[in-house]
């Protein structure tokens, strides 16, 4: 009789504005000319590449077109991340320079919007591909892109009907839609808990309480990132506080995507929830010490997140 090996988790990604991201590095000690890094970006593909990194089969459905689009989509499937593509314009793109030790925006590029037949194509690429997934992670854009609010409310809707789960990292509107329905995991920073009006301040007793309401009306739990500071898992039933080991940051970005990534992959394989937000913070703390956004490594992450302290306060 032979043991058949555990399957890897199936993580679905809504990754909305895809990107071309283009970074100028110094040169190295034994080279003269800088080096140019050319990878996917944006942060569906951010997170799509810590939950791979987890151990999932990340699936990510979203809009690629023009050439950065056909370039960005042959260097997410160079890192394994599965594609499921509907079409646009053009995707957006950065270059960024970073020879003088800081990070030093020479020039950016805005996605092209979807218009309504394009956002429907989307629409039902996401749902069908969610069907086959443990969990689906939905993000959103800080630039408009011609997507609605309520087609992440919608889908939140669809998924928890069809009994699967939703981990939302979303601000303003789109997380609106998704907290006025039921059964999903809202991550959301702390600044984005005032700036959407959640919260009237960043207070811990503030944050909680609009937490409180929050889950009351529709979400699963709802997590408040809070940089440096604990993390905040609220849900209808308890409340906890999630801290991670100090470390020394050399980039902050991507700390809260790979924190949400952390947080989907725990679920995926079936972990409660303080244990998968475990996982989560892990896996933003340590992305912090490095330069890849949504980069670590399995074994590194699930050591540490022994280290990480979840505290239940009532």
């Amino acid at each position: 009789m032979t043991t058949e090996e555990p399957r890897e988790p199936t993580v679905c990604v809504l990754a909305l504005t895809p990107l071309l991201a283009i970074e100028i590095e110094p040169a190295g000690p034994h080279e003269t000319s800088p080096e140019i890094h050319v990878h996917p970006g944006g942060q569906g593909l951010w997170l799509a590449r810590m939950a791979y990194s987890l151990g999932a089969h990340a699936i990510v459905c979203g809009p690629f077109g023009g050439e950065t689009g056909t370039v960005a989509a042959h260097l997410a499937r160079a890192e394994n991340l599965d594609l499921r593509v509907t079409s646009t314009g053009a995707n957006g793109a950065f270059v960024h320079d970073r020879r003088s030790g800081e990070r030093a925006e020479v020039v950016a590029m805005e996605p092209f919007p979807l218009n309504r037949h394009e956002v429907d194509d989307l629409y039902g690429t996401v749902l069908v591909a969610a069907l086959d997934a443990a969990v689906t992670i939905l993000t959103g854009s800080s630039t408009p892109v011609g997507v609605p609010p309520d087609f992440f409310g919608r889908l939140t809707k669809d998924l928890h009907a069809a009994e699967r789960q939703v981990v939302a990292d979303l601000s303003g509107a789109e997380a609106q839609a998704v907290a006025q329905e039921p059964g999903a995991v809202l991550k959301i920073s702390h600044e984005e808990m005032v700036e959407g009006g959640f919260a009237p301040d960043d207070s811990e007793r503030s944050l909680r309480a609009a937490a409180d309401e929050m889950v009351a009306a529709g979400p699963r739990a709802v997590i408040v990132s809070r940089a440096e500071a604990p993390s905040l898992l609220v849900t209808r039933e308890r409340s906890y506080t999630v801290q991670s080991p100090s470390v020394t940051t050399v980039d902050h970005r991507g700390a809260g995507d790979s924190m949400t990534a952390g947080i989907a992959v725990g679920l995926a394989r079936g972990m409660d929830l303080p244990d998968a937000v475990r996982l989560g913070a892990a896996a933003g703390a340590l992305n912090v010490t490095r330069r890849g956004l949504g980069t670590g490594h399995r074994d590194q992450i699930e050591r540490f997140a022994h280290r990480v302290t979840v505290h239940e306060t009532h």
